[in-house]
Protein backbone atom coordinates (compact mmCIF):
# COMPACT_ATOMS: atom_id res chain seq x y z
CA UNK A 1 0.00 0.00 0.00
CA UNK A 2 1.13 3.57 -0.85
CA UNK A 3 -0.49 6.53 1.10
CA UNK A 4 -1.23 9.36 -1.24
CA UNK A 5 0.74 12.71 -0.02
CA UNK A 6 -0.19 15.94 0.53
CA UNK A 7 2.08 18.72 -0.38
CA UNK A 8 3.08 22.07 1.49
CA UNK A 9 5.43 24.63 0.50
CA UNK A 10 8.85 24.15 2.07
CA UNK A 11 10.56 26.84 4.29
CA UNK A 12 14.59 27.78 4.60
CA UNK A 13 15.15 28.17 7.76
CA UNK A 14 18.15 25.92 8.89
CA UNK A 15 17.81 24.73 13.37
CA UNK A 16 21.35 23.75 14.69
CA UNK A 17 21.99 22.14 18.36
CA UNK A 18 18.44 20.71 18.95
CA UNK A 19 19.51 16.87 18.04
CA UNK A 20 20.28 15.90 21.83
CA UNK A 21 17.01 17.69 23.25
CA UNK A 22 14.76 14.67 21.86
CA UNK A 23 15.12 12.74 24.71
CA UNK A 24 13.80 15.30 26.82
CA UNK A 25 10.27 15.54 25.30
CA UNK A 26 7.93 12.87 26.62
CA UNK A 27 4.62 13.82 24.91
CA UNK A 28 6.03 12.57 21.46
CA UNK A 29 7.63 9.05 20.67
CA UNK A 30 10.31 9.50 18.42
CA UNK A 31 11.13 6.63 16.38
CA UNK A 32 14.67 6.76 15.02
CA UNK A 33 14.99 3.44 13.29
CA UNK A 34 17.69 3.70 10.46
CA UNK A 35 18.40 7.15 11.79
CA UNK A 36 21.46 9.60 11.36
CA UNK A 37 21.92 10.15 15.59
CA UNK A 38 24.10 7.38 15.43
CA UNK A 39 27.32 9.37 14.44
CA UNK A 40 29.47 10.27 11.72
CA UNK A 41 29.28 6.87 9.49
CA UNK A 42 25.50 7.04 9.44
CA UNK A 43 25.35 10.67 8.28
CA UNK A 44 27.70 9.36 5.45
CA UNK A 45 25.86 6.92 4.35
CA UNK A 46 22.09 8.36 4.72
CA UNK A 47 20.59 9.64 1.63
CA UNK A 48 19.80 13.00 2.76
CA UNK A 49 21.63 15.73 3.06
CA UNK A 50 23.05 16.77 6.91
CA UNK A 51 20.83 19.89 6.47
CA UNK A 52 18.15 17.68 5.67
CA UNK A 53 18.92 15.79 8.90
CA UNK A 54 19.34 18.37 11.16
CA UNK A 55 15.78 19.62 9.61
CA UNK A 56 14.17 16.12 10.34
CA UNK A 57 15.44 15.65 13.67
CA UNK A 58 14.03 19.81 14.86
CA UNK A 59 10.80 18.92 13.42
CA UNK A 60 10.62 16.27 15.30
CA UNK A 61 11.76 17.78 18.65
CA UNK A 62 9.29 20.95 18.02
CA UNK A 63 6.75 18.43 17.56
CA UNK A 64 6.42 17.47 21.25
CA UNK A 65 5.25 21.27 22.51
CA UNK A 66 3.09 21.99 19.58
CA UNK A 67 1.14 18.09 20.39
CA UNK A 68 1.07 19.20 24.42
CA UNK A 69 -0.85 22.71 23.28
CA UNK A 70 -3.11 20.70 20.88
CA UNK A 71 -3.94 17.87 22.92
CA UNK A 72 -2.53 17.92 26.00
CA UNK A 73 -2.59 14.52 27.93
CA UNK A 74 -5.13 13.41 25.40
CA UNK A 75 -4.35 10.68 22.74
CA UNK A 76 -1.12 9.18 21.76
CA UNK A 77 0.64 10.87 18.75
CA UNK A 78 4.13 9.64 17.21
CA UNK A 79 5.48 12.88 14.57
CA UNK A 80 8.34 10.64 12.01
CA UNK A 81 10.25 12.80 9.42
CA UNK A 82 12.07 11.95 6.48
CA UNK A 83 13.65 14.35 4.06
CA UNK A 84 11.04 16.87 5.65
CA UNK A 85 8.24 14.63 4.91
CA UNK A 86 6.20 14.16 8.01
CA UNK A 87 4.12 10.84 9.17
CA UNK A 88 1.27 11.24 11.92
CA UNK A 89 0.81 7.71 13.39
CA UNK A 90 -1.00 6.59 16.94
CA UNK A 91 -4.98 7.55 18.02
CA UNK A 92 -6.32 10.70 18.47
CA UNK A 93 -9.88 11.08 20.12
CA UNK A 94 -11.93 13.04 17.80
CA UNK A 95 -11.82 14.15 14.11
CA UNK A 96 -11.68 17.33 15.14
CA UNK A 97 -8.40 16.25 16.84
CA UNK A 98 -6.73 14.76 13.72
CA UNK A 99 -7.15 17.93 11.32
CA UNK A 100 -5.95 20.24 14.07
CA UNK A 101 -3.08 17.83 14.92
CA UNK A 102 -2.37 18.07 11.18
CA UNK A 103 -2.47 21.82 10.74
CA UNK A 104 -0.56 22.55 13.87
CA UNK A 105 2.67 20.21 12.65
CA UNK A 106 2.20 21.34 8.74
CA UNK A 107 3.00 24.67 10.38
CA UNK A 108 6.40 23.89 11.90
CA UNK A 109 9.08 25.20 10.44
CA UNK A 110 10.23 23.15 6.90
CA UNK A 111 7.73 20.37 7.27
CA UNK A 112 6.83 19.82 3.77
CA UNK A 113 4.66 16.97 3.05
CA UNK A 114 2.33 15.26 5.59
CA UNK A 115 0.63 12.00 5.66
CA UNK A 116 -1.57 11.66 8.52
CA UNK A 117 -2.37 7.64 9.52
CA UNK A 118 -3.64 9.22 12.92
CA UNK A 119 -6.67 6.84 14.05
CA UNK A 120 -9.72 8.58 15.62
CA UNK A 121 -9.32 5.86 18.33
CA UNK A 122 -9.03 4.61 22.38
CA UNK A 123 -4.86 5.57 22.85
CA UNK A 124 -2.95 1.92 22.60
CA UNK A 125 -1.92 0.04 25.48
CA UNK A 126 1.56 -0.49 26.70
CA UNK A 127 1.21 -3.73 25.87
CA UNK A 128 0.72 -2.73 22.11
CA UNK A 129 2.95 -0.18 22.10
CA UNK A 130 5.92 -2.68 23.23
CA UNK A 131 4.78 -5.22 20.67
CA UNK A 132 4.73 -2.59 17.74
CA UNK A 133 8.46 -1.88 19.30
CA UNK A 134 9.95 -5.21 18.47
CA UNK A 135 8.01 -5.55 15.29
CA UNK A 136 10.14 -2.55 14.26
CA UNK A 137 12.78 -4.28 15.87
CA UNK A 138 12.14 -7.50 13.59
CA UNK A 139 11.71 -5.82 10.58
CA UNK A 140 14.88 -3.72 10.57
CA UNK A 141 16.84 -7.18 11.64
CA UNK A 142 14.94 -8.85 8.58
CA UNK A 143 16.40 -6.26 6.00
CA UNK A 144 19.68 -6.06 7.54
CA UNK A 145 19.52 -9.81 6.71
CA UNK A 146 18.37 -10.53 3.77
CA UNK A 147 21.82 -8.82 2.15
CA UNK A 148 19.98 -7.73 -1.18
CA UNK A 149 18.85 -4.30 0.07
CA UNK A 150 20.39 -1.54 2.26
CA UNK A 151 18.68 -1.40 5.25
CA UNK A 152 19.61 2.19 6.19
CA UNK A 153 17.96 3.65 3.28
CA UNK A 154 14.66 3.06 5.47
CA UNK A 155 13.31 4.57 8.49
CA UNK A 156 10.65 2.11 9.86
CA UNK A 157 7.32 3.03 12.27
CA UNK A 158 4.66 0.52 13.89
CA UNK A 159 1.51 1.72 14.90
CA UNK A 160 -0.67 -1.51 15.87
CA UNK A 161 0.78 -3.88 13.92
CA UNK A 162 1.24 -2.06 10.55
CA UNK A 163 4.71 -1.27 9.73
CA UNK A 164 5.08 2.38 7.79
CA UNK A 165 8.07 2.80 5.37
CA UNK A 166 9.90 5.67 4.47
CA UNK A 167 13.07 6.56 3.14
CA UNK A 168 14.70 7.83 -0.33
CA UNK A 169 14.43 4.91 -2.13
CA UNK A 170 14.04 3.01 -6.29
CA UNK A 171 10.93 1.33 -6.95
CA UNK A 172 13.07 -1.79 -6.14
CA UNK A 173 13.77 -1.11 -2.91
CA UNK A 174 10.48 -0.20 -1.33
CA UNK A 175 8.61 -3.43 -3.50
CA UNK A 176 11.57 -5.66 -1.88
CA UNK A 177 11.69 -4.20 1.59
CA UNK A 178 7.62 -4.35 1.88
CA UNK A 179 7.97 -7.83 0.59
CA UNK A 180 9.94 -9.12 3.36
CA UNK A 181 8.60 -7.41 6.15
CA UNK A 182 4.88 -8.64 5.44
CA UNK A 183 6.75 -12.41 6.19
CA UNK A 184 7.15 -11.29 9.73
CA UNK A 185 5.04 -12.89 12.17
CA UNK A 186 2.50 -10.41 13.38
CA UNK A 187 2.63 -7.51 10.82
CA UNK A 188 -1.26 -7.14 9.77
CA UNK A 189 0.47 -4.29 7.10
CA UNK A 190 3.16 -2.41 5.27
CA UNK A 191 2.31 1.28 3.85
CA UNK A 192 5.13 2.80 1.59
CA UNK A 193 5.36 6.41 3.05
CA UNK A 194 8.69 6.61 0.83
CA UNK A 195 9.63 8.93 -1.70
CA UNK A 196 11.03 6.94 -5.01
CA UNK A 197 14.18 7.90 -6.46
CA UNK A 198 15.38 6.44 -9.94
CA UNK A 199 18.48 4.07 -10.28
CA UNK A 200 20.39 7.33 -11.66
CA UNK A 201 19.27 9.41 -8.76
CA UNK A 202 20.72 6.42 -6.47
CA UNK A 203 23.79 6.64 -8.28
CA UNK A 204 24.81 10.46 -7.55
CA UNK A 205 23.82 9.33 -3.92
CA UNK A 206 25.99 6.77 -3.61
CA UNK A 207 30.00 7.59 -1.67
CA UNK A 208 32.18 8.72 -3.78
CA UNK A 209 29.89 9.96 -6.59
CA UNK A 210 30.25 12.99 -8.65
CA UNK A 211 27.12 15.20 -8.96
CA UNK A 212 26.70 15.83 -12.62
CA UNK A 213 26.76 19.33 -12.37
CA UNK A 214 30.28 19.17 -10.64
CA UNK A 215 31.22 16.86 -13.47
CA UNK A 216 30.23 19.29 -16.15
CA UNK A 217 32.20 21.98 -14.20
CA UNK A 218 35.33 20.35 -14.78
CA UNK A 219 35.33 19.78 -18.41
Amino acid sequence: MTVKITRKSMRTSLLVGLLAASSLLSGCAFLLVGGAVAGGAMVAIDRRSSGTQIDDQTIEVKAGPRLRELLGDRGHVNVTSYNRLVLLSGEVPTDADKAAVEQGIARLDNVRSIVNELAVATASSLTSRSNDALLTSKAKATLVDAGDISANAFKLVTERGTVYLMGRVTEREATRAADLIRTIKGVQKVVRVVEIITDAELAELQPGSVPKSAAGGNR
